[in-house]
């Protein structure tokens, strides 16, 4: 695989445990990748999940984050850091009407497969704005509580099939451990690795792009799908390491 002008990640699971803090030792290896290529988080959490899982976390100086390209809520919205500071690039939010008849879907849906839990953390419903997103245990439950709800993804497939005929003008699809999420149709992780290709002038095929769901149906297939080289990881302590073997090819091709 030639050395990538740009390196992308999924966050959870593959930069971070879920909606965890980054590690210190992974915090080190993405200082280094900063220092040789620009670098793209995507993923289907919010923003303020980028900023307090990774970015406030990075020991780097301005220049660094310039080189940063925040993709939150599966792409459909895109940030960027100016002067220190977050700059939004795009948004494609979700129309109230839409935001509305996607909740309402997505609770009937869970409630009548009784997938709707008695016992969560946090909001089930989120309206992110460009994203509505169905976490089954809630924003904020514990790893292993969302390791074990649903280990093969046979629950958020069952939710996804019943949801996306009633919202033929939106795209639904599986998210993290316990989650579906909904945007706009077409605007996906490819999409945003698309429109990242358009702002930052590399070609697709010279990214590199990080996950842990490559496996078709997975969340981050879009991407793999679309021609982008992609290297699989099982998990977030995996990462590092790879991440580091990406430094060390980069910095030998341009030796």
């Amino acid at each position: 695989m030639p050395a990538a002008r740009l390196v992308a990640f999924d966050l959870d699971d593959t930069l971070t445990p879920s909606k965890s803090p980054i590690s210190p030792d992974m915090a080190q290896a993405l200082a280094e990748l900063l220092a040789v290529v620009p670098v793209c988080i995507i993923s289907g959490g919010q923003l303020e999940q980028f900023t307090t899982q990774v970015t406030d976390r990075l020991d780097i100086d301005d220049d660094a984050r310039t080189r940063l390209h925040l993709m939150p809520t599966c792409g459909t919205r895109y940030y960027r850091f100016t002067g220190g500071a977050l700059e939004q690039v795009y948004a494609h939010d979700l129309t109230p009407q839409e935001r509305a008849d996607a909740t309402t879907a997505v609770e009937e849906q869970a409630r009548r497969l009784g997938l709707w839990e008695d016992e969560t953390w946090g909001p089930v419903l989120e309206d992110r704005g460009s994203q509505i997103t169905f976490s089954a245990l809630g924003q904020r439950a514990p790893l292993e509580a969302k390791r074990a709800w649903d280990p093969t993804g046979e629950k958020k497939e069952r939710l996804r099939a019943a949801v996306a005929p009633l919202l033929p003008g939106l795209e639904v699809r599986s998210g993290g451990s316990t989650s579906v999420d909904i945007t706009r149709k077409g605007v996906d992780k490819a999409y945003g690795m698309t429109r990242l290709a358009e702002h930052t002038g590399i070609d697709l095929a010279d990214m590199l792009f990080v996950g842990d769901r490559l496996d078709e149906g997975g969340n981050d297939y879009p991407v793999k799908a679309l021609g982008v080289p992609c290297l699989a990881v099982s998990g977030a302590e995996e990462t590092p390491a790879v991440v580091r073997r990406v430094v060390a090819d980069i910095t030998a091709a341009t030796a």
